[in-house]
């Protein structure tokens, strides 16, 4: 079957696309402003990959079109799609069709840290011999891609809030029934999409009622907005887990090292396993802990699933260091929502002590150029040495605003020239250079990189 993919290159239909493939299927898409990884992935799958929204791209006429969430009512393609006579589909509604039926589905929902838990999962049970199949928005590591059919039973899915397609508003993971869910956290997030957070819950809640009673539930229980979403009714046991102690936490962490690299994990207050591992943050504690809990479910013991995460190798663009030079250390990160953002420089800050932390930030996702998340912008930067702010064209509100309230530290460029000459500026050797984004930011990791080697 020849399936062609609207959308293709994001991280979600980049999986749908890799898993098709794996399947047998014959598969093209398209997409605008394609950037690595996801393209790099897609190319090395053999994917023809078309760029833009050329309606003569579905000449001849596919098999099936699926239909990515980024795309709407307007945009060429999509007209001649709905005016002709082709079977479409959304990429969630495939993949439950196609791809989860008959598996045990592990699913991972929440604001912050599913990306980075989906992927522990996966590297749990793999270590424990269950060859999952998984489908993560961003690539993990030890896997080195970001979906995969596996061979065994379970199937952990990174489960998305996001709405499922532009004929299908309801979030991605109603469609993918679990059996085991994992809830990280819950704030307000997609604004584009929710009106507020208890537009949220309800969606949450939605989830919820798709998981049965002989299922398992391990949730976040420090997380205020998670637990009002359960008051509205559960009919699946809960595991709780908190870094601290916490009522209904049966899991908790007790920091080894200050930056998160070690902890003791604990279960009903006794010593359950340790991990030690490349990672830092209190952030990537709580996900690793959220990970150890979701695998008991599975039949993991909590010190084997601890063990295996003592060689996770992380996810690509999760405090990724990119390069070095004279010292300087340039970080990538995902980071786009100010407690993402707190938690990332946070870490780094426990790793790195008193040396200089330089943060670039793109605000780039649809809530940040909205400007719902402005107000606490300052806040999270402000651990930072100096703060060098992207201004987008087409944001909507201005950044000066964020930076007066850091002061002298920060700047704001409105160009990526003019940007890469502050930054290169600014830092020193001994620096750590951290650049959030949740998109490719043109290039200037690498741009930033080729320019600190001129210099030196």
């Amino acid at each position: 079957m020849h399936l062609h993919i609207i959308g293709i290159c994001g991280t979600f239909m980049g999986g749908v696309a890799a898993l098709a493939r794996a399947a047998g299927h014959r598969v093209t898409g398209c997409d605008a402003n394609v950037y690595p990884p996801m393209s790099n992935q897609l190319e090395a799958l053999g994917i023809k990959l078309i760029e833009g929204y050329d309606p003569a791209q579905l000449d001849p006429a596919p098999d099936l079109v699926l239909v990515g969430n980024v795309m709407s009512r307007g945009n060429p393609l999509i007209e001649r799609l709905l005016d002709g006579d082709f079977r479409f589909t959304s990429g969630p509604q495939w993949l439950a069709e196609n791809v989860l039926r008959g598996r045990e589905v592990v699913a991972v929902a929440g604001t912050h840290g599913k990306t980075t838990t989906a992927s522990m999962l996966a590297w749990i049970l793999e270590r424990a011999g269950r060859d999952p199949g998984f489908l993560i928005g961003g690539i993990p590591g030890n896997f080195g891609c970001s979906a995969r059919a596996g061979g065994g039973a379970p199937f952990v899915i990174e489960a998305d809030e996001y709405d499922t397609a532009f004929f299908d508003k309801r979030a991605k993971f109603v469609h993918y029934r679990p059996r085991y869910l994992v809830l990280t956290n819950l704030e307000f997030d997609h604004a584009d999409i929710y009106p507020d957070l208890a537009a949220i819950q309800r969606q949450f809640h939605h989830l919820m009622r798709t998981v049965p009673a002989t299922g398992r539930v391990a949730w976040n229980a420090a997380d205020p907005a998670l637990a009002a979403m359960l008051a509205m009714g559960c009919w699946t046991p809960l595991s709780g887990f908190a870094r601290n102690a916490v009522a209904g936490a049966d899991w908790q962490a007790r920091l080894i090292e200050d930056d998160g690299s070690a902890f003791e994990v604990l279960h009903r207050g006794t010593l359950a396993g340790i991990v030690r591992w490349p990672l830092i943050g209190l952030h990537n504690v709580e996900n690793g802990l959220a990970a150890i809990a979701g695998s008991r479910e599975l039949g993991v013991e909590p010190a084997q699933a601890a063990a295996a995460l003592g060689d996770f190798q992380g996810v690509r663009r999760r405090l990724e260091l990119r390069g070095e030079v004279r010292g300087i250390r340039v970080y990538d990160d995902f980071a786009h929502h100010p407690t993402a953002i707190a938690a990332t420089i946070d870490a780094l800050r426990r790793r790195v002590g008193n040396r200089r932390i330089v943060a670039v930030l793109e605000p780039r996702s649809n809530t940040m150029r909205l400007g719902h998340h402005r107000a606490g912008l300052a806040a999270a930067l402000s651990d930072a040495d100096r703060i060098c702010l992207y201004q987008p064209a087409g944001l909507g509100w201005n950044l000066d605003e964020v930076a007066a309230q850091l002061g002298d530290k920060a700047t704001v460029a409105g160009d990526l020239g003019s940007l890469v000459a502050t930054l290169v500026a600014v830092i020193d050797a001994g620096d750590d250079v951290v650049i959030m984004s949740n998109g490719g930011f043109g290039g200037l990791h690498d741009t930033l990189l080729a320019a600190l080697r001129i210099r030196a």
